[in-house]
């Protein structure tokens, strides 16, 4: 966790959810300069074992201790709307709406999009300003849930989401502040976007993942593309456990790494397995 830069993320109940960082690049500008250094230098090949080691550890569990049960698959199970609601400046909606854009394009299995109409919404994403950062959260969770969140965790940017019984997510919440700088927000956009999806584990153990607060991208990285994309192969349903999951994922990670290996993301080689 960088301090003044990122909040340490959390993760609460109704039912269950997360918080974290991202970010990706402006798709019709230049690239922010600090989002370049870090494509580049990402790791590129990653083995079975690391890809299915990252994902029992971000796909189960939870960071905050309030989150619910945290011992099954937690996921969306149709399509996903994202609705934007800027209630600050600068906007950054433009720069959110490619962000959304760019996860939906590299989750295959995955109906994501944005809506113009809140009530068609499943995901409400918040821009606020920092000063309005803990009256919105007050306003989403509670004032009680609020004021443990803003003691435990002090968050800049934080997402939560409800689940069923069926430990499928019905509705997610994102919250993010918008007046910090570009690199901040961008990191802070993808990481939450990508948890409210379902995996709401911060592990420090995981070190190519953003979902380690000692971890900023500012894009949406290799090592997570694999982690998403396991989540939402079709095989891997809500409310399995890890047993019911380890007898699919070898079958499931090797269509993955075909399905990446097809579809790059900018500025990487195709995976490559061993």
């Amino acid at each position: 966790m960088h301090p003044q830069r990122r909040l340490a993320p959390l993760r609460l109940a109704p039912v269950a959810a997360a918080l974290a960082l991202l970010t990706i690049p402006d798709l019709a500008h230049a690239e922010n300069p600090e989002i370049s250094a870090r494509r580049a230098a990402q790791r590129r090949t990653f083995t079975d074992a690391e890809i299915a080691a990252g994902f029992y550890k971000l796909a189960f569990g939870a960071e905050f201790h309030r989150a619910g049960p945290v011992d099954r698959i937690r996921k969306f199970d149709g399509p996903v709307r994202v609705y934007i609601d800027n209630r600050a400046r600068p906007d950054r909606s433009g720069i959110l709406a490619a962000i959304i854009d760019d996860i939906g394009a590299g989750i295959a299995h995955l109906d994501l999009a944005r809506t113009a109409r809140r009530k068609e919404a499943n995901v409400i994403v918040t821009l606020v300003r920092d000063r309005d950062l803990s009256r919105t959260v007050a306003r989403i969770y509670g004032r009680d849930q609020a004021r443990r969140i803003m003691r435990e965790l002090d968050p800049q940017c934080l997402s939560g989401f409800r689940k069923d019984s069926g430990f499928r997510i019905t509705h997610a919440e994102v919250v993010l502040v918008a007046d910090v700088d570009d690199f901040v927000f961008r990191d802070c956009a993808y990481e939450e976007l990508l948890q409210a999806l379902g995996p709401i584990n911060d592990d420090a153990s995981v070190p190519w993942t953003m979902f380690n607060d000692d971890v900023q991208m500012g894009f949406f990285d290799l090592y997570d593309r694999y982690i998403l994309n396991l989540l939402y192969d079709p095989r891997i349903r809500p409310g399995m456990t890890r047993r019911e999951v380890r007898a699919l994922l070898p079958a499931v990670l090797a269509s993955v790494r075909r399905g990446l290996g097809r579809q790059s993301p900018p500025g990487t080689a195709a995976p490559a397995g061993r």
